[in-house]
């Protein structure tokens, strides 16, 4: 598992992405005043912020018979389906929740969120 303390590049990337957020939210919340469910569901929300929950980025997949997997060796090239340059999906306990494109700070790999899936997309895609 990976230390918890984030390094100082990587803290200062999402302190201004959070900040880019927040700045946001508040005009959101200016634009429709205020509202009393916005406290409750503050509070309710409170009560699950420290579960936690699987993120996972994929690059692709592919199906593989057992018998080419045991023929596997170092240097072996496994084709997924996913194509250079298309955006990674974004997992978050085996749901997609968004899509994003890989980013390097200081030589370790990260994530920039392209696209978040809504809501309604998600409970869509749960009835097919």
């Amino acid at each position: 598992m990976s230390d918890p303390t984030p390094d100082p590049d990587w803290a200062n990337a999402m302190a201004e992405q959070a900040g880019d957020a927040h700045n946001a939210t508040e005009k959101l919340l200016e634009k429709f005043g205020s509202h009393p469910q916005v406290t409750t569901t503050a509070n309710d929300i409170d009560m699950v912020l420290d579960i936690p929950v699987q993120l996972t980025v994929e690059l692709g997949r592919t199906r593989i018979a057992i018998k080419n997997i045991l023929q596997l060796a170092q240097g072996s090239v496994v084709e997924l389906d996913g194509l250079a340059g298309e955006p990674m999906d974004v997992l978050v306990n085996g749901c997609l929740i968004a899509q994003g494109e890989v980013v390097v700070v200081n030589d370790k790999f990260g994530i920039r969120l392209t696209d978040i899936v809504t809501p309604s997309e998600r409970v869509r895609k749960l009835h097919r």
